[in-house]
């Protein structure tokens, strides 16, 4: 029996020590808390955004300059190109940078169409004159982007070295399974070095423009405290334009139709607009974004929203119906003109990890805005980022909330101004009628003649009439 006994300890010893070895070999080589989805991953390039290119500008010359430049400095004339091949450059041809004739021209590559400028020393093709003002390089290996696709609002450029650096790299990181599936189908993997070049100037676009449908304060039929009860009813309290018109029949006992309710909302959508994107919320340096979506006719528009983290106040918004960087760049750019002067750096610009806000970012750079996006990615607090600034990220995720439960009575818009009206009401209520306990149950933006007022259909027409106000004083200006 006692050795029956010692020879099970002996062997419960031995898989105790393989298992201690199986544990040193896992902790070394196996992550037990592995993230989700790996963003540095080839799979995952496309979600990703690459450094900016080196850009080339080149500017138009004069050849006559350009002769009388060479002969100061020579002390000679240059001479004419003395065509010695059997293909000449055609008489009407013209470098296409310094505007020098053709007998200034030579053939560089035996009829097969390239030329060069012997003013400018620039090499063009006979078929294609057209000149670039700008060329792409790539910051990783020198060589020329070449553009691949074009989209609506931007090229794609497409370094397409195959001993470029970051291709290297990129091929490098594939496991054998990536490899292989990388040879069938290359679509599904970004390693080349890749560039955006947008082609609408979404810093030229009017951000403030009055929407559409708005009409005259001339009540006929009711009052301005109709139009605050309607209010009321339809953006505090939520109800559709229906339910809105029975309640003030039931319990004001004013029959108005719901296309009335609507008119009123269009036109305190497009009054108090004015005034809550030009008020002066002096903003933290703590920003949030993120976007959400409605229906309008049964298809998806986004609702962009960017707030200050710290105050809780909405500072840019939009609504579109593509999910792509045009309408982010609108967003910030509406939150970015509440500031005085603008941080930079020490700006915390938190978002998820969609792309749209990395090449935002890079646009904003381009146009001398300097700062940083911070990127919050999945739902759990898996590395240092995520970690210190969830709680930025999950006020915003409330500020979703909130205005997903004032859209769901709607059930949907039929229309994309029923839709703007919605979101605009909703912002101007958010910021400066809505309580909140951040504010110790008061409105987020305390103005004093809103606040000496206790109904809140006086309040709206306050605000009404503070927009007003503002209007006239732009349209004097």
């Amino acid at each position: 029996m006692s050795t029956i006994i010692s020879i099970l300890v002996t062997y419960n010893q031995l898989l105790l020590s393989q298992i201690n070895q199986l544990l040193i070999f896992i902790a070394k080589n196996i992550p037990l808390k592995a993230p989700k989805y790996d963003m540095t991953s080839p799979k995952y390039k496309k979600l990703t955004v690459d450094k900016l290119p080196i850009i080339k500008t080149f500017k138009k010359l004069d050849y006559k300059q350009m002769l009388k430049e060479y002969k100061i400095a020579d002390g000679k004339d240059k001479k004419p190109v003395n065509p010695r091949g059997k293909n000449p450059v055609a008489p009407d041809t013209v470098c296409p940078r310094c505007d020098a004739p053709h007998n200034y021209i030579y053939d560089n590559a035996g009829g097969r169409g390239q030329l060069c400028c012997k003013v400018c020393d620039l090499h063009f093709s006979k078929n294609k004159v057209d000149l670039k003002t700008e060329l792409f390089i790539c910051p990783f290996c020198g060589h020329a982007l070449s553009k691949k696709k074009d989209r609506k609002h931007f090229f794609v450029h497409k370094c397409v070295n195959k001993k470029c650096d970051f291709y290297l790299n990129s091929l490098a990181k594939l496991s054998l399974e990536d490899l292989e599936e990388y040879k069938k189908d290359k679509h599904k993997f970004k390693l080349h070095y890749i560039y955006r070049e947008f082609t609408t100037d979404f810093f030229d676009v009017d951000l403030y423009s009055m929407p559409k449908g708005a009409t005259s304060l001339k009540f006929r039929n009711f009052s301005s405290h109709v139009m605050g009860l309607c209010l009321t009813y339809n953006v505090n309290l939520g109800l559709s334009t229906r339910r809105t018109a029975l309640a003030l029949w039931e319990i004001h006992g004013v029959k108005i139709s719901h296309v009335m309710v609507s008119r009123y909302a269009i036109t305190a959508a497009a009054m108090v607009k004015p005034f809550v994107d030009n008020y002066d919320y002096k903003p933290t340096n703590y920003l949030s974004a993120d976007e959400t979506y409605t229906k309008v006719k049964g298809v998806h528009q986004y609702i962009w929203f960017v707030m200050d983290a710290i105050k809780k106040s909405i500072l840019g918004y939009q609504a579109s119906f593509t999910r792509d960087t045009g309408p982010c760049i609108l967003t910030m750019r509406m939150a970015f003109d509440k500031f005085k002067e603008f941080p930079g750096k020490s700006l915390k610009f938190i978002a998820d990890g969609y792309t749209a806000y990395k090449l935002a970012q890079q646009q904003f750079n381009l146009n001398g805005f300097d700062f940083d996006v911070t990127q919050v990615i999945g739902l759990t607090n898996s590395d240092p980022v995520s970690t210190e600034y969830r709680w930025v990220k999950q006020i915003i995720e409330r500020l979703n909330r909130t205005f997903k439960f004032s859209y769901r009575v709607t059930n949907g818009f039929g229309s994309e101004e029923g839709s703007n009206t919605h979101l605009a009401l909703f912002v101007a209520y958010y910021n400066f009628l809505r309580p909140h306990s951040y504010a110790y149950w008061g409105p987020l933006n305390s103005i004093p003649e809103i606040e000496k007022i206790s109904t809140m259909p006086g309040k709206w027409q306050k605000l009404i009439q503070l927009s007003q106000h503002l209007i006239l004083e732009k349209q004097l200006a």
